[in-house]
């Protein structure tokens, strides 16, 4: 815990170190003023923050859809950190807290966020999405009531870890899963290794894994799939019929994004089951078998984000039913950001989940 001479030193000395994307696949360390947290809000020093695949995105391409990066630009929006300052209308978090922050805040009052819809607030500030500054930097303040207390037994990498989890979970409540189903999982990256793990933990009976990518399959058996296939090797539509002895599949979280994948959902899925579609696709646009959609009359549901998610995944990881650590495959420090983000778009069958580690962090 930070003493009241270490706070004082902090404030003295009132700069901080933010990485900025400066160009296309171009990285630079610059010096800010280390923000005053506003009444409502907690300063928070930061730990560990999650690459995202929209971190890769912006960084490789300048822009996804309409959201474009004007540098300099600050990614990041997985955080995970230690409250070191409390407003003062702060009460349910002290100085020592350790939080993992949810990065999108809302306006409170639109029809979306009255209906506990928030994530559908149309005037959202969302950490890392143009033209709002992500938090690869060392401190941020934040709203409280976004700031999530973890549990003794949960690091703050974990705690950066629970954004990528919310949207698994997400997906998994939007599809409705429970015992007794049978699922399958497109696409073995960071969100399709948390959508599986979010269905077993909701207890989904057998979760089968596809993807293209050997490293990646080998990780979702490690983290409790039940079975896995590589699409590159067989037709995954006829492996997973045969997997379900030609029944098909109860429900479909769809997290790869691509037309093949997606139209393989809709094969694979049983008459009545349910497609939740979570992968962005490059183009935006796909063409798909309808006909046999509507003949099996499934259900088709799309997620944009998550809400109301992060006190369930934090249990989920304190009670052991996710075991998050487990998709980190490389941890970099923050001086070494530029490599991070180049290894990151490089080796991306090699690297499942990297995670930047802030200075003075504890080791994992």
């Amino acid at each position: 815990m930070m003493d009241q001479k270490q706070k004082e030193g902090i404030r003295m000395n009132g700069k901080m170190k933010v990485a900025v994307m400066t160009d296309i696949g171009k990285m630079a360390f610059v010096e800010r003023d280390i923000p005053v947290p506003k009444s409502n809000e907690v300063l928070v020093k930061l730990e560990y923050v999650g690459i995202c695949g929209s971190d890769m995105h912006y960084y490789e391409t300048g822009a996804i859809g309409n959201f474009v990066v004007k540098p300099p630009f600050v990614l990041g929006h997985e955080p995970g950190g230690t409250v070191i300052e409390v407003g003062s209308d702060v009460k349910h978090l002290k100085v020592g807290d350790r939080v993992a922050l949810e990065p999108g805040k809302t306006c409170g009052h639109c029809e979306f966020c009255r209906q506990g819809k928030y994530n559908l607030c149309p005037d959202v500030v969302f950490f890392a999405t143009p033209p709002v500054d992500g938090v690869f930097q060392e401190y941020v303040a934040h709203e409280a009531d976004l700031c999530f207390k973890l549990p003794e037994n949960v690091s703050t990498m974990e705690g950066a870890l629970i954004e990528p989890l919310a949207v698994g979970f997400h997906a998994a409540n939007q599809g409705g899963a429970h015992i007794g189903q049978t699922a399958v999982v497109m696409g073995a990256g960071c969100i399709g290794l948390v959508s599986m793990m979010a269905l077993k933990a909701e207890g989904v009976s057998r979760v089968y894994v596809v993807d293209i990518m050997e490293k990646r399959l080998q990780k979702a058996l490690e983290l409790g799939a039940d079975g896995v296939i590589n699409g590159s090797e067989k037709n995954a539509a006829e492996a997973l019929l045969e997997l379900t002895g030609g029944v098909g599949c109860d429900l479909v979280i769809e997290t790869a994004g691509t037309e093949i994948t997606t139209r393989q959902a809709i094969e694979v899925t049983k008459k009545g089951g349910t497609i939740v579609l979570v992968g962005y696709s490059k183009t935006g646009e796909m063409t798909l078998p309808m006909s046999m959609a509507l003949d099996k009359e499934l259900t088709f549901k799309t997620i944009f984000r998550y809400r109301h998610i992060y006190p369930m995944a934090i249990d989920a990881v304190a009670s052991g039913k996710v075991d998050l650590k487990g998709i980190v495959t490389d941890i970099f420090d923050f001086d070494d950001i530029q490599n991070a983000m180049d290894r990151s778009i490089r080796d991306k069958a090699d690297i499942v989940k990297a995670v930047i580690k802030m200075p003075g962090a504890p080791e994992e």
